[in-house]
């Protein structure tokens, strides 16, 4: 074994024709630090292919990073989705915070026919309970949902009722857009705010009159979608872009192959379900949803003026454009006299108005000079040198849009 070891170490130095030299050099050459390592050829020769391997991955690491997105975030099935349902109802158990009778009829009308149905007659009858409020009962229910499974609901007074703290939401149908009951919902109201007051002073915190039931509602009705029978599969974006749909197509082509996807809009993209995804969709969707795509976008910057809000996307360019902001400043101070008459002289004392008007121009404000921005956080500095605030950076936004400086889309809110 230490024979066939022996020959094999042989037989890899017979790959370095070199090598008898290097061992004479090392005998003959001085070693001064680490820079010998460098003068010995053979050295020099076998550390060649490694810094030209550390130079290919130093330039692999310096390539730039996009952000690729998965398509299941990007886009969602046409077909699966949650739909929107809503009841009327009453919450009981009120700690004297309920609608007052006399002010909401349809509380009173309500709380009476809930009673003639328990067999309870009140017609006629004087009611001062403030212990009820009158509510809208609001859910989603999620694509796909089976008879006795569980949805959040959300409960809103509709009344002048002050809070819905401690209540209880009897029985409430849940109807969707077609009218008919597909969630029952009851349960204990629990909410995130509370009110308090006194003789002199009142306390708010949040909204009271705004409750959440978890798993407040039953579903009773399941609505059919044949998800598996489907032939053609239709991906709708979230972000309509002629781009990304391309790209999603592409990416879902090349991992399918040929040309199954196709994008018809900025929005839709159009799958042929191929035949070996016939009758299994899910497998389908697992697979192509964890693909992942370089999504595109506009160039555009987006304007809350109510707020002050400026949200701009990286793809905002600007040319070079001189700014200067200023404004006029007007100020007027009264400063008002008494003069009255000497002593024993004939007159009477009276007030002499003196204004003073100062005009303020800011003569100290120039030009400022933003220059050809390749990147956001250039431009971002070019308009933070100019000193100024959210309100007066909206006015120049715009104005250098309506200059032709700015290749961007402004959305005002």
């Amino acid at each position: 074994m230490a024979k066939n070891s022996k020959q094999l170490i042989k037989n890899d130095f017979r790959f370095f024709p070199d090598w008898h030299a290097a061992r004479k050099a090392r005998a003959t050459i001085p070693v001064s630090g680490a820079e010998s390592m460098f003068r010995n050829p053979v050295l020099t020769k076998l550390l060649k292919p490694l810094a030209a391997a550390l130079a290919v991955a130093v330039g692999l690491s310096a390539q730039p990073v996009f952000a690729l997105s998965r398509i299941k975030d990007l886009a969602s099935v046409e077909g699966v989705r949650s739909n929107q349902l809503l009841g009327y109802g009453i919450v009981v158990g009120l700690n004297g915070t309920g609608d007052t009778l006399n002010n909401t009829p349809f509380t009173k009308q309500s709380l009476q026919a809930m009673l003639e149905r328990l067999g309870v007659n009140t017609r006629g009858a004087n009611m001062r309970t403030a212990n009820v409020a009158a509510v809208m009962v609001t859910a989603n229910l999620p694509p796909f949902s089976t008879q006795g499974t569980r949805v959040d609901v959300t409960v809103s007074a509709m009344g002048d009722s002050k809070s819905l703290q401690g209540g209880t939401l009897l029985v409430t149908p849940l109807l969707g857009a077609d009218g008919e009951v597909y969630a029952v919902s009851q349960g204990p109201v629990a909410i995130s705010g509370f009110s308090a007051e006194g003789e002199a002073s009142k306390i708010t915190r949040g909204v009271p009159t705004v409750g959440r039931i978890a798993n407040g509602a039953v579903v009773e009705r399941e609505i059919d979608f044949a998800l598996n029978k489907l032939s053609t599969l239709r991906l709708s974006l979230r972000n309509p872009d002629l781009t990304t749909a391309r790209r999603v197509a592409s990416s879902i082509n090349d991992f399918i192959g040929g040309d199954s996807a196709e994008p018809t809009d900025p929005s839709t993209v159009v799958l042929q379900i191929p035949p070996r995804y016939k009758g299994n969709m899910i497998k389908l969707l697992t697979d192509i949803e964890q693909l992942r795509v370089e999504p595109d976008q506009l160039a555009r910057i987006v304007i809350d003026e109510r707020s002050g809000i400026i949200v701009m996307g990286k793809d905002v360019r600007v040319s070079t454009v001189a700014v200067a902001q200023g404004n006029l400043t007007v100020t007027i101070s009264e400063q008002p006299q008494v003069s009255q008459p000497e002593p024993f002289a004939r007159g009477q004392t009276v007030v002499t108005p003196r204004t003073n008007v100062k005009v303020d121009t800011e003569g100290g404000n120039k030009l400022a000079l933003v220059k050809e921005s390749v990147t956001l956080a250039e431009l971002v500095d070019g308009l933070n040198a100019l000193g100024i605030g959210p309100r007066d950076l909206i006015s120049i936004l715009q104005a250098i849009k309506s200059a032709g400086a700015l290749q961007a889309e402004i959305e005002v809110m």
